[in-house]
């Protein structure tokens, strides 16, 4: 066997491939995106029109909302994100399991007293919920299953206002499966028919932590993001992992064979929009991943936010770059070339936005200064100005695919 590379002259965007992908999307592309958070569901949910192979390495280090909840009780990692990129790519279609997906997109009330909250979990548990009634078996008695451990285990105190029963059967799940989360995501997977391949990036309990320009330290996902707590009022400097949710404990993280091997095969790795320390850079944190990116031969995208994002406070679209490159150096080799990590940034000038303040020119020189290439196409429509339409952006990245 001879591995030879093959190049060619991308369209961007491409209507033949295009068409394609939508003709046949169970054959279309591996797209490989390294996120977290929401800022990728719209798109994750247009992605299943082009192609039902992409793939959605996840961080579970979320410490907020109901997540945060989990993990204190359970001592687990998060698992909201990837319940809420599960539920992007289901197909809530007749064709798949619509009353799957309604239960586990059920949440709780936030406001109901503790006792009515109890009863109807208890409901939901013993399968006299409507929610559950509705599910044929032996889909029914594997949820059943998930949801009864998590009652078993559910301390006496814990707080079930606003709680996502998708959330409380996945912890079940990785109480029941040692502890695990690749199994019950699997699971979770098949139940609602994921159209795309989505894992945690690593299976640890850990905590993200940074620590600021001014000196301070800031441990914890949900104070890093300005959404839950007020925004930073100083660069980050440093970003990393904790064991610890009180302080930063330093962690070390290995990226697992499985994701290994998915980052090798893709057939584009994209750097998405979203937070761009706790959603990106979180995910580059495990040994491993750089390497393996370096590895695979095929194109690599970044794409800036359109928006502001609190935790880019002070960023060029040059610290941008020079951040990610660094951060993937760190674990790929400080001599690797850039071209084995990044190609090309996407991004569309003609709507102003963050990502393009300074001139076009400006921005396409300080790209090709680092090796990349610029890719000014439109991605913004009017409906969804100022931040990417979730169409335009999937037929960019199936044509360059």
């Amino acid at each position: 066997m001879i591995d030879i590379r093959v190049t060619r002259r991308a369209q961007v965007p491409d209507p033949l491939r295009i068409r394609r992908c939508q003709q046949s999307p169970e054959l279309g592309p591996q797209i490989l995106f390294f996120s977290g958070g929401s800022a990728l569901d719209g798109l994750s949910r247009t992605l299943p029109l082009y192609t039902h192979r992409s793939i959605h390495l996840v961080t579970p280090f979320d410490s907020g909302g109901s997540s945060a909840k989990l993990r204190h009780a359970f001592d687990m990692p998060a698992v909201g994100d990837l319940r809420s990129r599960l539920m992007a790519l289901a197909d809530d279609s007749l064709l798949g399991h619509p009353e799957v997906f309604r239960l586990f997109q059920h949440r709780l009330p936030d406001t109901a007293p503790p006792e009515l909250l109890s009863t109807r979990l208890t409901a939901l548990a013993a399968g006299e919920h409507p929610l559950i009634r509705d599910i044929a078996d032996p889909m029914r008695k594997l949820i059943l299953h998930q949801l009864e451990h998590f009652c078993a285990a559910m301390p006496e105190d814990f707080d079930l206002r606003g709680a996502s029963i998708g959330n409380l059967i996945l912890a079940g799940g990785y109480l029941s499966h040692q502890h695990q989360l690749d199994p019950i995501i699997f699971l979770f997977s098949q139940l609602v028919q994921v159209r795309g391949t989505v894992r945690a990036i690593v299976d640890e309990n850990y905590h993200l932590a940074a620590t600021l320009e001014n000196g301070a330290t800031v441990v914890g996902q949900h104070r890093l993001t300005g959404k839950e707590v007020a925004p930073l009022t100083s660069p980050i400097a440093r970003f990393g992992l904790s064991r610890r949710a009180d302080r930063w404990d330093p962690g070390t993280a290995t990226l697992p064979d499985k994701s290994r091997k998915l980052i090798e095969a893709a057939e584009l790795i994209c750097y998405p929009p979203g937070s761009f320390y706790t959603s990106l850079i979180a995910n580059l944190l495990a040994s491993g991943v750089g390497r393996a990116i370096r590895t695979n031969p095929g194109p690599k995208v970044f794409i800036p936010n359109t928006g502001i994002d609190p935790e880019q406070l002070g960023m060029s679209l040059e610290r941008q770059l020079d951040t990610l490159l660094h951060q993937l150096r760190q674990d790929a080799g400080e001599d690797t070339p850039t071209h084995q990590l990044l190609n090309f940034v996407l991004l569309d000038s003609r709507q102003g936005g963050s990502s393009s303040a300074l001139p076009i020119d400006t921005l396409t020189r300080q790209c090709a200064e680092r090796g990349l290439t610029l890719i000014d196409t439109r991605l913004i429509s009017e409906a969804s100005a100022p931040y990417y339409d979730n169409d335009l952006l999937a037929r960019a990245l199936v044509s360059l695919a």
